[in-house]
């Protein structure tokens, strides 16, 4: 008689599990994090009225790999440097005229985007099915685009906001979502364990 075969499961592992930290983990996670969303901030493509950087890429890479609550978190947490004036936006830029400004909405955007990205991947739209990433971190470069030209509009009118504040981004936003889509597989893989 033959016995059944056993099941092979699939787990996944993530190289950065910051939802098992202990707290001062979690305080390490948020202080790297902004540093991450400083660093993509110097990237930086001139733009009026507002620039190009590698902000979005960042923002949802965090929300993707800290989940919707720590993500959020981490992203408020840089916020709050650049709004004391610590040189952590577009640029190396800082201060609280950045939020009443044109960018303003764009920045209030971030949290809101990088949390529903989070809380997208904590459903399955990770990694392992990169599509399904890539559309998340879509859909928060969309919330960006949105609120961010919702602002806009208020300071030089709608029509002016959407050809200054979304058209020229869409293109970049779709590739940053896919490049943030392929850097998360590469940080986390399957394991298929051996039989017992």
């Amino acid at each position: 008689m033959n016995s059944p075969a056993p099941a092979v499961t699939r787990n996944t592992i993530k190289l950065l599990d910051v939802q098992n930290f202990t707290l001062p983990g979690k305080l390490a996670a948020v202080l790297f994090g902004t540093f991450f969303l400083t660093l993509s901030s110097y990237v930086e493509v001139p733009m009026f009225p507002v620039p190009m950087t590698m902000q979005t890429f960042a923002v949802m890479l965090v929300g993707a790999l800290y989940g919707w609550r720590l993500g959020g978190v981490t992203i408020v947490a840089w916020l709050a440097e650049g709004a004391i004036g610590l040189p952590v936006l577009a640029g190396g830029a800082g201060g609280a005229q950045h939020f009443l400004g044109a960018t303003g909405g764009y920045l209030f955007a971030f949290p809101i985007a990088g949390m529903t990205v989070g809380w997208l991947t904590e459903r399955g739209w990770n990694g392992q099915r990169v599509w399904l990433s890539a559309l998340a971190m879509a859909i928060g470069n969309a919330i960006c685009l949105v609120l961010g030209a919702a602002w806009l509009a208020m300071l030089i009118g709608a029509e002016q906001a959407i050809m200054l504040g979304v058209v020229p981004f869409i293109l970049g936003g779709l590739l940053k979502s896919a490049l943030g889509a392929m850097t998360l597989k590469l940080l986390t893989r399957d394991t298929k364990p051996a039989a017992e």
